[in-house]
């Protein structure tokens, strides 16, 4: 469960504190998603950021399954979003030198569990279509495969909570549709929280639950 309640967000200014987010408060369980729409500057990233334990509220509370992670000390947060948060953002960030299979096993070098790891990303490979890509770098996948292969690294881990800012930003309708797809394939599959941040309409329209971000202020459509 992720509980959000009244959260603000200010940032220090020479004429006073800015105020990017007022009292935004949200509730959502396993298997839920929600996509989340505004202007640009309106606070959308700043809201994913909260929600992903990298950036710390003014005020208000986050919780995912009852722990707060802005409790932790840093080591522990660290492990935390790793473990327990996917992150998929409109720059694939891939590691330029290493292969597919890699890149996504990266959140798990640092994985204190002995899980068979890349026996679990041959097989998110596999549901995104890029098994046969394993060796492959970066520079040899389009634009729509990279982000394929990140949406992949994001769920490596099992995370309960997945965070994606404009993950389909960069892409051609086609490669776009396509990764929208598989993004609620595995999303279903395996009942992560899903908060999606987007400009595209037609992605935000799939999803059951819509929101605003507007003048400070998350509202449902």
């Amino acid at each position: 469960m992720l509980e959000v309640r009244n959260v603000s967000k200010d940032y220090p200014a020479p004429n006073g504190p800015l105020n990017i987010l007022s009292n935004v408060s949200l509730s959502m369980a396993a298997g839920e998603a929600v996509s989340i729409v505004g202007p640009s500057g309106s606070g959308k990233s700043t809201l994913l950021y909260i929600l992903g334990a990298l950036e710390p509220p003014t005020s208000g509370t986050v919780t995912l399954d009852g722990q707060d992670p802005f409790t932790f000390n840093s080591r522990d947060l660290a492990a935390f979003r790793n473990s327990q948060i996917g992150f998929v953002f409109q720059d694939h960030c891939l590691l330029p030198q290493c292969s597919v299979l890699e890149n996504v096993l990266t959140p798990t070098l640092v994985a204190k569990s002995n899980d068979n790891y890349e026996a679990r990303a041959r097989e998110l490979m596999d549901s995104v279509g890029l098994l046969p890509r394993l060796d492959h770098r970066p520079a040899q996948l389009s634009g729509g495969e990279k982000q394929r292969v990140a949406l992949a690294r994001a769920l490596i881990m099992r995370p309960r909570l997945l965070l994606c800012d404009e993950p389909t930003g960069n892409l051609d309708h086609n490669s776009a549709a396509t990764v929208a797809s598989m993004l609620f394939e595995l999303h279903q599959k395996q009942e992560t929280i899903l908060v999606v941040v987007t400009h595209n309409a037609e992605l935000a329209n799939r999803f059951p639950q819509r929101f605003q971000v507007e003048n400070q202020q998350l509202t449902q459509l």
